[in-house]
C-alpha cells in the first residue's frame, strides 16, 4: 500500500512539469511573402532619354535630273520620349552618312542626311509602334558641286525592349527635297533601317 501511495504521489507532483508535453503546439515562424520583381520598362514604360546607332539601305530618285542611286546608310541617333499610358510621344535627332552614288559624273553622291523628328506611338508593353514626321537636311555632290538643302521626312517604325535598357527596332522613312538647293531637281530618298538604342 505504501508503495502504491508513493507512486501516486510522485505522479501527481510530476504532472505539472509535463503539462502539455508533446501535445503542446509549436508556433512556426511567419515568412513574409516576397513580391515578384517586374521591371517597369518591360511592362510598358517607354519614357526617358536614349542613344543609339542605325544601319540600313537607301534608294534615291530624282525628278528633273539623272541623279538616281542606292546604297548603304548608317549613323547615330538620340532622343527623348514621354509615356502617357497607351500613348507615347517624343522627339529624335538622327544623322546618317551614305554611300549612295548618284550615277552621273564621278564623285556625285549623297553624302549626309540629318533629321529632327517628332513621333507618336502606341504602347503595346514590350513593343512600341509609332509614326514619325519632321524636317530633314541633306548634303550632296551634284555635277561636281557640293550642295545642301532642307526638306521633310515621314515614316513609321517599331521598337522592342530586349531588356530594361536595350531596345532594337526597325524604321521606314520617306525623305523629300524639292528643287534641291535651287538646282531644279526634286529628290526622294526612301530608307529602311535597323536600330539599336540604350535607354538611360
Amino acid at each position: 500500500m505504501k508503495i502504491l501511495a508513493t507512486v501516486a504521489l510522485a505522479t501527481t507532483l510530476a504532472a505539472p512539469a509535463f503539462a502539455g508535453g508533446l501535445n503542446t503546439p509549436i508556433d512556426e515562424p511567419m515568412i513574409a511573402p516576397v513580391a515578384a520583381y517586374a521591371p517597369a520598362r518591360l511592362n510598358g514604360e517607354w519614357g526617358g532619354a536614349y542613344l543609339g546607332a542605325q544601319l540600313g539601305y537607301g534608294k534615291l530618285n530624282a525628278k528633273g535630273g539623272a541623279f538616281d542611286g542606292s546604297g548603304a546608310i548608317g549613323g547615330v541617333h538620340a532622343g527623348y520620349r514621354m509615356d502617357y499610358g497607351t500613348f507615347v510621344g517624343g522627339i529624335e535627332l538622327d544623322h546618317d552618312r551614305t554611300k549612295i552614288d548618284l550615277g552621273t559624273i564621278p564623285g556625285d553622291k549623297l553624302n549626309h542626311v540629318t533629321r529632327l523628328k517628332l513621333m507618336g506611338g502606341y504602347d503595346m508593353g514590350r513593343a512600341l509602334v509609332y509614326a514619325t514626321a519632321g524636317v530633314a537636311n541633306a548634303k550632296a555632290t551634284l555635277n561636281g558641286v557640293s550642295r545642301s538643302d532642307n526638306g521633310y521626312v515621314l515614316g513609321a517604325g517599331m521598337d522592342f525592349a530586349v531588356t530594361d535598357n536595350w531596345v532594337v527596332g526597325g524604321e521606314l522613312l520617306h525623305n523629300r527635297f524639292d528643287n534641291f538647293d535651287k538646282a531644279g531637281v526634286d529628290m526622294k530618298l526612301n530608307t529602311v533601317k535597323v536600330k539599336a538604342s540604350y535607354r538611360f
